[in-house]
């Protein structure tokens, strides 16, 4: 059986992947535009809600259950539980993995017309529907081994997935571009697929190296529970159910997105291959950048679940509370730097990324969906690992649902455009995000000091986004005379991103915002760490 690892270790080794991960994709993003355009980007984005979709009814939640069930099996010693969840859980996701792939491929070309006018969408949708099934049992295997605490696994699959989704994408798109433009699109679609074999390739043979003595273990165990497979399935349905709810919200979201803001900004004036371009903007090019400071938010989201419910079966609130504050100061120490260095370079990046500057609007807008997009991830690990699966559900709906009522409203009105549905979108998960930390409060007991938790670290930002919006200023008056316009404003760019990293840093200790017993928890790199922050005389407490 793998090595179990502190959650903490635990988010470490999914964030370094997560952030290769992403960063192979932001690559891939910036090659994808100059290839397939923001016309193109916009079709290939059309697939990605459905897709989402229905990759999460096939899922059904069921590797966080999985993950969870594992982890409280394991922490009384219950290994043959712990492998009858996994068993019932490759069962029931490679099924409705197979279902919910062959019912896309037939069935997209009847329920298209539902969701846009745009009948070039279609190929990119057929294209990406065989990833739906191998995601699917690649999901069982990955909650299967963070039941465990171990994350590695999920980690090095999260890699080789994206290395090959990313190679097969490009080399499909520029193959089929002289069919057209939605071919080509399609054909960057269809490395979703290709990447999913490879990641599920790869789990199948370290499961097949390591998972033996676990499975040894329950075949030996003296005491079986009596656990047939109706009842592992009722056991992973339901916490399955509620939190594949909530997880449908936000596809079902963009799906309405994709009908409504290109509908919406039409009736604002605008041509439909113009409403699709901005819809492009602020989906495939805003919201890609956003997504990045979730990969660490997600980890610890992820890493949070089984730490939590280990915790919760051996009855220990200690740990329940300590891991709750930690998480939630790091979510907002990660999170309110992230909302503001966006916000301020939000044209430097779009020029250098994407030369096409009008896509910081949007942007400068979704920047602050940051803050309470990540709140909201951490929050809702810490529910489902204290089993109150359906709050974050419910907190979701309603968030969304105000996001609807004011991206219709919003978008149509000339004046604000696409970033009235960006502006919709940081209403909608501040609610949702506000909820769920009520909620936390009240389940885990959980007290939190304002100073530590948002003082602090706003005084630190409010530092770096001084120190960022000098630096690029100054900058960017300076290289022109060595460079030219396009790798002046890249490197100025660049280095206001590095001046804003260690200025926030420094701040975070000089601020106490960051603690030795924080350092302490961090593996391998901590105690570097708190001797660089003696020498330069910065750490507190």
């Amino acid at each position: 059986m793998p090595g179990k690892q502190s959650f903490i270790k635990g988010a470490v080794i999914l964030t370094l992947a997560g952030i290769i991960s992403r960063f192979i994709g932001a690559v891939f993003r910036i090659v994808l535009a100059a290839l397939i355009g923001d016309e193109g980007i916009g079709l290939y984005q059309m697939a990605y809600p459905i897709y989402s979709t229905l990759l999460i009814i096939s899922t059904a939640g069921i590797p966080i259950a999985v993950s969870k069930l594992v982890a409280e099996n394991l922490a009384v010693k219950n290994y043959y539980g712990a492998v009858r969840v996994f068993k019932a859980a490759v069962t029931v996701l490679a099924v409705s993995g197979f279902i919910m792939s062959t019912g896309l491929y037939f069935g997209a070309e009847h329920f298209l017309p539902f969701i846009t006018s745009d009948s070039r969408a279609l190929v990119p949708i057929l294209f990406i529907s065989p990833a739906i099934f191998f995601v699917a049992v690649m999901s069982a295997f990955r909650g299967f081994f963070q039941g465990q605490q171990t994350m590695l696994p999920t980690a090095v699959s999260q890699i080789i997935e994206q290395i090959t989704r990313v190679a097969v994408a490009i080399y499909l798109a520029l193959a089929l571009f002289p069919r057209g433009l939605e071919y080509s699109a399609g054909g960057a679609t269809f490395g979703a697929a290709a990447g999913a074999v490879a990641g599920l390739t790869f789990l199948v043979i370290y499961f097949m190296k390591k998972s033996p003595e676990l499975f040894q273990r329950a075949k030996r165990q003296k005491v079986k529970q009596s656990l047939n497979f109706s009842r592992v399935l009722y056991s992973i349905a339901a916490i399955s159910i509620p939190i594949t709810v909530g997880n449908l919200v936000m596809p079902l979201i963009s799906i309405l997105d994709l009908s409504i803001v290109p509908q919406r900004l039409e009736a604002a004036g605008f041509l439909e291959a113009r409403a699709i371009a901005l819809y492009g903007q602020l989906t495939g090019m805003a919201g890609s950048l956003i997504q990045i400071p979730m990969i660490i938010t997600i980890a610890l989201a992820v890493s949070l679940v089984p730490s939590i419910s280990e915790a919760l079966a051996l009855k220990n609130r200690n740990i329940i509370r300590r891991n709750t504050n930690l998480v939630i100061r790091l979510t907002l120490i990660l999170g309110l730097p992230a909302a503001v260095g966006l916000y301020i370079l939000a044209e430097p990046i779009m020029v250098m990324l994407f030369d096409i500057p009008e896509a910081a609007l949007p942007l400068q807008v979704l920047a602050f969906s940051v803050i309470f997009i990540t709140l909201y991830q951490t929050t809702t690990g810490i529910l489902q690992g204290m089993g109150k699966t359906f709050l974050p559900v419910k907190h979701m709906v309603f968030g969304a649902f105000i996001k609807i009522v004011l991206t219709w409203v919003l978008t149509a009105q000339p004046a604000l455009n696409i970033q009235g549905a960006a502006f919709a979108t940081v209403v909608g998960f501040a609610i949702a995000s506000m909820l769920n930390i009520i909620s936390v409060r009240r389940y885990t007991g959980t007290r939190f000091n304002a100073g530590q938790l948002i003082l602090k670290p706003a005084a630190a930002v409010a530092g770096m986004g001084v120190m960022v919006y000098l630096s690029y200023a100054y900058l960017i008056q300076l290289f022109p005379a060595f460079f030219s316009l396009s790798l002046s404003n890249a490197l100025s760019a660049i280095v206001s991103v590095a001046v804003g990293m260690v200025s926030y840093g420094v701040l975070l200790f000089i601020t106490g915002s960051i603690t030795r017993a924080d350092l302490e928890l961090i593996p391998r790199l901590g105690p570097y760490l708190i001797r660089l922050a003696n020498t330069l005389h910065i750490l507190r407490g």
